[in-house]
């Protein structure tokens, strides 16, 4: 009975690891773990005698951790104004057995930034392309980072990574076992519960102290960070203006609390727009793009206004622009203007995930995703990324 009842059970699960195609090794991954699963149930003698074990053994050793490839994109060409096809490359990469204090992460979800644009300038061709992203641990031998841990990693554009956390850098969060985000989707660590939602709470609350009753203007405030600092401005008491880049993104801007909106794209005088809708000034200016719209801003600051500098989006893919000097108007209205990077706050950085989460458990703070299926279109999402494709976070779908 034994024999005829799971031959043929094990003929269906043996046609079907026939199947799957060599390049998805993951999927062979999880074949090996139900085979194996079943036949630690099973006596090991009936298996042997009908030559149903051999194929599990073979499958184990060709696709235990020790044979698994990765894929991964190369940065293959540098960059020279916009981004394109040609400035990538893919590879695959075999992966070695773990190690004690190794772990085996699959990635989920890639995170695509403005600022891989100019910070892969200053790596060399054949580099592998930088950036966070959230996977599952699918094996370990370190008992911080436990299998079926989903976790957040500075393991770059590629689809598994073998890591040991003792070896990273101590100035920043490379590696970390994501908290409960509840019924949230993972792809939020690296999003408004991760790097962005971290650059909005500190940036804007540590370097501008915005009080109730001041008005703040966001620049890029449809992105990931401006469509964050803007609602927090808001939870502060504030009023807030976003300034993006087509009518649908200030209407979701506006939908999500902003109090007024500016389309630079289709807007005649960015000053005079300012003017009309700021006709108090600027107390605070979070500036995600430089170039003229921040030139515009600073012009209408008021005495003892602040300015984050958090990015200068406008001319990453171009030559930088020409704008009027600003010291005069910093001297005369005493302007305090800082540029910044979010890892500067990286001994609070649970501070800010938590704080974010809370906002949005209670309803106070909304976010979106801009999703691209399938990472082998991780460069196409950047590419439209940086053109202004993304309304929200911009995130690849492994």
């Amino acid at each position: 009975m034994f024999t005829n009842a799971y031959s043929t059970l094990f003929q269906h699960i043996r046609r079907l690891y026939l199947c799957i195609d060599n390049s998805t090794k993951d999927n062979h991954i999880l074949v090996y773990f139900f085979l194996s699963h079943i036949t630690s149930r099973l006596d090991l003698v009936e298996c042997q005698k009908m030559r149903l074990f051999k194929p599990i053994i073979a499958a184990h050793r060709r696709y235990g951790s020790s044979a698994l490839s990765a894929q991964k994109w190369i940065y293959a060409k540098t960059f020279k104004g916009e981004p394109n096809q040609q400035n990538f490359r893919l590879e695959k990469e075999e992966l070695p057995a773990l190690k004690d204090g190794e772990f085996l992460a699959q990635a989920q979800y890639i995170s695509v930034d403005p600022y891989m644009r100019p910070y892969m300038m200053a790596y060399p061709e054949g580099s592998l392309m930088i950036g966070g992203q959230v996977g599952k641990v699918l094996e370990s031998k370190n008992t911080s980072f436990p299998a079926g841990a989903t976790v957040f990693g500075q393991f770059g554009w590629r689809t598994h990574t073998v890591c040991n956390p003792s070896d990273q850098p101590m100035n920043g969060p490379y590696t970390y076992v994501l908290p409960d985000f509840g019924s949230l989707p993972p792809s939020l660590g690296l999003g408004v519960l991760g790097m962005p939602g971290n650059t909005a709470y500190f940036g804007l609350l540590e370097l501008c102290n915005p009080k109730e009753g001041e008005t703040v203007v966001v620049s890029g405030a449809a992105g990931a960070v401006g469509s964050l600092v803007g609602q927090i401005a808001k939870l502060k008491g504030c009023r807030a203006i976003g300034i993006a880049g087509s009518d649908a993104k200030c209407h979701w801007l506006k939908s999500i609390g902003f109090d007024g909106t500016i389309n630079y794209k289709t807007t005649n005088n960015i000053l005079a727009d300012l003017k009309k809708i700021a006709p108090k000034g600027i107390d605070v200016y979070f500036d995600n793009v430089g170039g003229q719209i921040s030139e515009a801003a600073i012009k209408l600051m008021n005495l003892y206004g602040r300015i984050a500098v958090c990015g200068t989006i406008s001319n990453y893919n171009t030559s930088i622009e020409k704008v009027t000097d600003p010291m005069r108007m910093m001297v005369y209205k005493q302007l305090k203007m800082e540029g910044f990077t979010v890892w500067r706050w990286t001994d609070r950085w649970t501070e800010g995930i938590a704080a974010n989460l809370k906002w949005i458990q209670e309803g106070k703070l909304k976010w979106q995703e801009t999703v691209t299926e399938g990472f082998e279109n991780t460069p196409a999402a950047l590419i439209d990324m940086l053109k202004g494709g993304n309304t929200g976070k911009a995130v690849v779908k492994v």
